[in-house]
C-alpha cells in the first residue's frame, strides 16, 4: 500500500480480485453492516463476503421474499446466521424513514449498493426523476437518518457505489429532475452517479470528526439486472470496444475492500475502482474520476439541495 498522501492509494488487489479474497483474514465479529440492494447481483456477493468474515448483516431490499432466499443461501455457504432481511425501497421516502426508525444500536458499515440504470422517464410521487431519487436521494436520506447509529459505532465506514457513467454528466442544479427538453436517461443516470461521489466527499467532510469515513466505489461492469434496460446492441458494443465484464464476486470486491480493509482506516472522500484509488479521468480513457465529481463546492451545494428537496416533500 502506498503511504505518500499525495499519491493514489494502492493495495495488493486488482480488477480480478474477488470479495472473498480481499476480506480473507479480516475478522468482522461484532461489526454490524447494512447492504442495500442485497437481493441480487453484486449486493448478494457483498453481503456474503461480510457475513463470511463474521459481520452481522442486514439485507435491505425491496423484495423481502427474494431477500429471504438470498439470506438462506448465504447461510448455506458461510454458516453465518447473523443475517436479517428488512424492506427498503429507496425511491419511497416513507420506506426509508421506516427503515431508519426501526434501526437500533450502532452501525459499523453502510454499503449503498442498490441502484437503477437507464430507466425510462419515470418520476416518483414527489416528481423526482427516478434514477436521482433512487441512486442518490434515497441513499442520502438513509445515511443522514442513520448518522447517529454510525457515530455510535467504532470507526464506521460508508461505501457508496457510483459508476463510470458519472463521466457523462455533472450536476444540473437548475434542472435536477430533467424537466426541460428531451429526457435523456443516460445523462440522468450520469448525474445520479456524480451525485453519489459528491455525497461521499461532503459526508466525509462533515462526519469525519464523528469517526465516520465515506468513500465512493466504481465496481466495474458486471452483467446483472442493473443492465436490463440496455439494448443488446449497446451490450455488444461495450464488449466489442474491449470493455471487460467482471463476475459478481469480482464486482463486489472493491466495495468489500473499502468497507473492511485495515489499510484504509481513517481514509475518506476518495474514489476507488478495481480495488485501488482511481486516478483523475483522462480524455480518451474509460476510467478514473471526473473533476466535476470532486468539486467540494458542488458537494456542499448538493447536500443542501438534497436536504431542501426532502424537507419540501415532507411539507407536501
Amino acid at each position: 500500500m502506498t503511504t505518500d498522501p499525495t499519491s493514489p492509494i494502492t493495495t495488493p488487489f486488482d480488477a480480478g480480485s474477488t470479495a472473498a479474497e480481499v476480506v480473507a483474514g479480516i475478522d468482522l465479529t461484532g461489526r454490524r453492516a447494512v447492504v442495500t440492494g442485497a437481493s441480487s447481483g453484486i449486493g448478494v456477493e457483498t453481503a456474503r463476503a461480510l457475513a463470511g468474515a463474521g459481520a452481522e448483516v442486514t439485507l435491505a431490499v425491496r423484495d423481502t421474499h427474494t431477500g429471504e432466499r438470498v439470506a438462506e443461501d448465504i447461510t448455506g455457504t458461510t454458516g453465518s446466521r447473523r443475517l436479517s432481511v428488512v424492506p427498503l425501497d429507496l425511491a419511497d421516502r416513507r420506506s426509508v424513514a421506516d427503515f431508519v426508525a426501526a434501526w437500533e444500536g450502532p452501525l459499523h458499515i453502510l454499503i449503498n449498493n442498490a441502484g437503477v440504470m437507464y430507466t425510462p422517464e419515470v418520476r416518483t410521487p414527489e416528481g423526482w426523476e427516478l434514477q436521482f431519487a433512487t441512486n442518490h436521494l434515497g441513499h442520502f436520506a438513509l445515511a443522514t437518518g442513520l448518522h447517529g447509529a454510525l457515530a455510535d459505532a467504532d470507526r464506521a465506514r460508508i461505501v457508496a457505489l457510483t459508476s463510470v457513467g458519472h463521466l457523462l454528466q455533472g450536476m444540473r442544479f437548475d434542472d435536477i429532475d430533467f424537466r426541460e427538453g428531451v429526457f435523456d436517461t443516460r445523462l440522468a443516470y450520469g448525474q445520479s452517479k456524480t451525485a453519489v461521489v459528491l455525497f461521499t466527499i461532503e459526508a466525509n467532510r462533515r462526519w469525519a470528526a464523528d469517526g465516520i469515513t465515506a468513500n465512493a466505489v466504481h465496481p466495474g461492469a458486471v452483467m446483472t439486472n442493473l443492465s436490463r434496460h440496455m439494448s443488446r446492441e449497446e451490450l455488444d458494443k461495450a464488449v466489442a470496444s474491449g470493455y471487460s465484464f467482471k463476475t459478481p464476486q469480482q464486482g463486489a470486491a472493491t466495495s468489500v475492500l473499502v468497507a473492511t480493509w485495515p489499510g484504509l482506516e481513517g481514509i475518506g472522500g476518495r474514489y476507488f475502482e478495481d480495488c485501488n484509488e482511481a486516478h483523475p479521468h483522462r480524455e480518451g480513457t474509460s476510467g478514473g474520476v471526473a473533476p466535476h465529481a470532486q468539486d467540494p463546492s458542488a458537494a456542499e451545494r448538493l447536500w443542501q439541495v438534497s436536504l431542501d428537496m426532502l424537507a419540501a416533500a415532507e411539507r407536501g
